[in-house]
């Protein structure tokens, strides 16, 4: 499920940590993964959704460094800057992370930011402060110093199918809560996991690998 620069239908929020019904979308929110769900590729991941209707949903991990890429690296080497450019890099482009965004097109490059930064039939509004951009002008705007005050760049995304995460939450697979702009773009990748879970008033030392309702 790929991003469509349109909202898929009004959605109405969770307001509690109970899981989803069918008529209970979490666009927006924050998916932690229980130590239960047993598939490596989310393994303490913290996910951003930005969609999620009866279709299906499609999120972003904001915690999986994309192993040693270097953004003005990759910038080079898609022809956004000249060999040797980077120098010249906006500091927030200089510092800007690299994610392993999920599972699916990891080919492609899809950044979270800031609302301040929107393209026409380009940029999807998740939130009133969140936005998704999955073009290369976006990078450009970064690169020249005219982009979004906060991003990061994710490789892939990771997707479900109609009612495949809502059977994964009944199945205690994740816990959701609420989103902020330091979860989302803060510098201590490492770190999100386990302050997710404290947002929720959870130890994650207590967290055990047997399933079990939280």
């Amino acid at each position: 499920m790929a991003p469509t620069g349109k909202r898929t239908g009004e959605s109405t929020r969770s307001t509690g940590s109970g899981l989803p019904n069918s008529a209970v979308y979490l666009d927006g929110r924050l998916l932690i993964a229980m130590p239960v769900m047993g598939d490596s590729r989310f393994e303490r991941s913290v996910i951003y959704l930005c969609a999620h209707s009866a279709e299906g949903a499609m999120g972003i991990i904001v915690n999986h460094p994309a192993g040693s890429i270097d953004f003005p690296e990759l910038l080079e080497q898609l022809g956004i800057v000249k060999k040797g450019e980077h120098i010249k890099l906006p500091e927030n482009a200089e510092s800007m992370k690299v994610l392993r965004g999920g599972p699916v097109d990891t080919g492609r490059g899809f950044v979270l930011h800031s609302s301040d930064f929107y393209i026409e039939n380009a940029t999807l509004r998740i939130d009133d402060g969140v936005c998704l951009t999955a073009t290369v002008d976006i990078l450009r705007a970064i690169a020249n110093g005219s982009g979004p005050k906060h991003a990061i760049l994710a490789l892939g995304y990771a997707g479900w199918g109609p009612g495949q995460l809502e059977t994964e939450i009944q199945s205690n697979g994740w816990l959701h809560c609420d989103a902020d702009a330091d979860l989302i773009f803060g510098d201590d990748v490492d770190e999100k996991y386990g302050r997710a879970l404290r947002k929720i008033g959870i130890d994650p030392g207590m967290l055990s690998n047997e399933a079990g309702h939280a």
